[in-house]
């Protein structure tokens, strides 16, 4: 297993839809497993392939709360096939998107089609902080960052601070 760098904005690889996995094999396993280090080390709740770099529709979050240790769910070309309602995810973050967080509209129920690691058909619905969590990481496999989510003014301020940021280091 391998901890991964995470990419983050405004790396172009970051608006690129990921791909559908066709076959769940040694590679989407060790994908999988390099995710799952990569998250806990930074420590996050979720996490998208693209994020590091794979542009395979893979998922791994963990909601569970940490006293109860890891608890990792991989989620295989998951898809929001039912929403309903809104809710406000206050003060959201991103591992992609450093020192930066914002409240964030959201759905506040979700129906998640997707497979699980061993290719198993999955089918579940889901509210709270699991239906952020999954909200956000299913953005990042279609290239949608949090920052797309929330007032032009505010995205504006970020760019600004995070290109200042960057031509500093």
């Amino acid at each position: 297993m391998t901890i991964r760098d995470i990419i983050t904005y405004p790396d172009p690889f970051l608006r690129e839809p990921t791909h559908k996995v066709e076959v769940i094999d040694d590679e989407i396993q060790r994908l999988i497993e390099d995710m799952s280090e990569t998250m806990y080390a930074e420590p996050g709740v979720g996490l998208a392939a693209n994020q590091v770099g794979s542009d395979h529709s893979v998922l791994l979050y963990d909601v569970s709360p940490r006293e109860e240790g890891p608890n990792p769910t991989a989620l295989i070309n998951p898809e929001i096939v039912e929403k309903e309602g809104s809710q406000l995810s206050e003060n959201e973050g991103c591992l992609s998107v450093p020192d930066f967080r914002a409240d964030v509209k959201r759905y506040a129920q979700i129906r998640v089609r997707a497979l699980d690691r061993n290719g198993e058909p999955l089918d579940f619905r889901t509210d709270g902080f699991e239906s952020i969590v999954l909200q956000h990481e299913i953005d990042h496999l279609r290239g949608i960052l949090f920052i797309d989510r929330i007032s032009a003014l505010k995205r504006q301020l970020y760019k600004r601070r995070r290109k200042k940021e960057l031509r500093q280091v």
